[in-house]
């Protein structure tokens, strides 16, 4: 023990090894994305790419050295290494950013969901990266300073140093960093940890140290249109199953010109596909809350949803009997207040895995709930979809259509082509589920029944280096914006309705997004309220005879 002594460090000279360390190692993801974009460059100065890393290390010594005191040192900078490594390695091999909207997702995400991530090279890259070097630090004896004034002097002349060497660098290559910055905005949100540090911030800064909201209550004036509440045997009750998906994207629906047979369960049935439907968010924890709120995309804030009715609360009081059934991991806080049935996905037989469930235990006792339920009723059948990156677990293998397919966690290690065909089969098994509720609603004819598929949103799988979602909506491919929308109805739905099938046709292209959904939905349940505008509802030009009480 005495010789390990000998490698003792004061404080401002270990913290210009950590930042070395977050420079250099942890921030592998950013170098990938810089290698790329100078790919595409004609010419880069070589001073200037010697000058980043360089860069880096002297301002994360310039930001640790504020965090570098006695007894704070080695609890918090081996509490930031575990974090970073797990950050590093989702932003190396998935491309994800990780800013508030993204904290938000995996804060709510439950046991089930987190364990899909976890494989044998996803815990080397944290024992690696991570545990490791928080071992070593904890290990690491450290020299103090004869005095406190000492001490400080030398944390500032090496904070001085550092801002003196960025400036340095700034005066190099001030007009190559402006260029590359301001061509790639979304560099900086890749800077291990700065970015995930800031996020956490604000995170906490809203959660707990913000005016707490109070419950604003919407639509007090909802209610069924007479017509529409009453149940004789020329106007049957209405039902509605709402299916909302899970990360699928339109760009691999048959429906949406994709080569491959993704829809050859639903076709039958000849739902109206909408082809230019955008989400609300990349990640499900905003865009299931926005969806059902009557705030859109623009000003779509989650703390106000939590505290104000939606959509469900509004359809309850205006007398529509609900039901929200579950098997993706929680509700988002959506379904707080209506009927929530939760599918125990610790059972192990045909449909579940002790982890997680098919999504066809969703029709378990349907009939049963649906009878329970009384006058117009909706139910909310919330999929666990083509949820990742374990798609090979949303499908069973006799539903495993497109092969080579991709049976592992660490989809990082499968070729492209695996995971398009394991996401691709996830795809398919959730159009047979959905063909599957289309035909239990045929067989129900003491209702007027109808369907909507719609996705939460969309999935990476490879394309410019993504995987997964989650990205920062601004920065967001297509392929993580653009959802199906499926609509079907029965004849007695349509009649009722007084909807125009040849008018939906001819707006199948036009764009929509979630934000149409929840005056949709309303107009579709005939519920009256000054929160539903006509203009907002995809339905509404198509319906002959809308109510004038609208």
């Amino acid at each position: 023990m005495r010789s390990f002594t000998r490698f003792a460090l004061p404080y401002w000279l270990a913290t210009l090894f950590i930042a070395l360390y977050f420079a250099v190692v942890l921030n592998l993801p950013i170098y990938a994305k810089i290698s790329e974009i100078f790919s595409h460059l004609e010419q880069v100065k070589l001073g200037f790419i010697i000058s980043i890393p360089l860069f880096f290390i002297l301002a994360l010594n310039l930001i640790f050295q504020l965090f570098s005191w006695p007894f704070l040192f080695k609890p918090f900078f081996i509490l930031l290494i575990l974090l970073s490594s797990i950050v590093s390695y989702s932003s190396f091999n998935y491309g994800t950013i990780f800013d508030q909207d993204m904290l938000v997702n995996i804060l709510e995400t439950n046991a089930g969901e987190a364990s899909s991530y976890i494989s044998l090279y996803s815990l080397t890259w944290i024992l690696g990266l991570g545990v490791l070097p928080s071992v070593l630090l904890a290990l690491l004896p450290i020299k103090k300073e004869r005095t406190f004034i000492r001490f400080i002097a030398k944390k500032c002349l090496a904070m001085i140093l550092s801002v003196l060497g960025i400036l340095l660098i700034a005066a190099l290559y001030y007009q190559d960093y402006s260029s590359v910055g301001r061509n790639n905005s979304y560099l900086n949100k890749m800077i291990i940890p700065t970015q995930f540090v800031y996020s956490a911030y604000g995170q906490v800064k809203d959660s707990y140290f913000s005016k707490p909201m109070v419950y604003k209550t919407l639509a007090t004036d909802a209610k069924q249109i007479a017509n529409a509440a009453a149940n004789t045997s020329a106007n049957k009750p209405n039902l509605i199953i709402f299916l909302l998906g899970e990360t699928a994207r339109a760009q691999n629906y048959q429906y949406h010109g994709y080569a491959r047979d993704t829809n050859a369960y639903t076709q039958a049935y000849h739902p109206f596909f909408f082809s230019n439907m955008s989400s609300c968010g990349t990640a499900t924890a905003v865009s299931v809350p926005c969806l059902f709120s009557n705030m859109n995309k623009a000003n779509f804030n989650r703390k106000q949803a939590d505290h104000q009715d939606n959509l469900l609360d509004i359809l309850q009081r205006a007398g529509i009997n609900l039901l929200w059934k579950e098997n993706d991991g929680g509700d988002k806080a959506v379904a707080k207040n209506i009927p929530l049935i939760n599918i125990d996905t610790s059972r192990q037989d045909q449909q579940c895995n002790g982890h997680s469930c098919y999504d066809m235990v969703l029709l378990e006792n349907l009939d049963q709930q649906i009878s329970a339920m009384s006058g117009n009723r909706m139910i909310v059948m919330h999929l666990m979809g083509s949820h990742g990156p374990t798609y090979f677990q949303r499908y069973p293998s006799s539903m495993a259509t497109y092969q080579p397919d991709c049976p592992r966690a660490d989809i990082e290690n499968c070729s492209i082509e695996q995971i398009q065909n394991s996401y691709d089969n996830s795809i398919r098994y959730t159009d047979f589920v959905t063909a599957q509720v289309i035909k239990h609603l045929q067989s129900l004819q003491q209702y007027n029944t109808a369907l909507i598929y719609v996705s939460d949103h969309g999935e990476s799988l490879g394309e410019n280096g993504l995987f997964l979602h989650g990205m920062p909506y601004s920065l967001a491919p297509e392929t993580q914006t653009k959802v199906p929308l499926l609509f079907w109805m029965s004849p007695g739905f349509a009649k009722q309705k007084h909807i125009d099938s040849s008018c939906l046709n001819a707006s199948r292209d036009k764009p929509y997004s979630h934000d149409n959904l929840f005056h949709s939905l309303l107009g579709l349940m005939d519920v009256s309220t000054q929160e539903y505008h006509a203009s907002e509802d995809i339905f509404s030009p198509c319906r002959s005879l809308t109510n004038s009480s609208f």
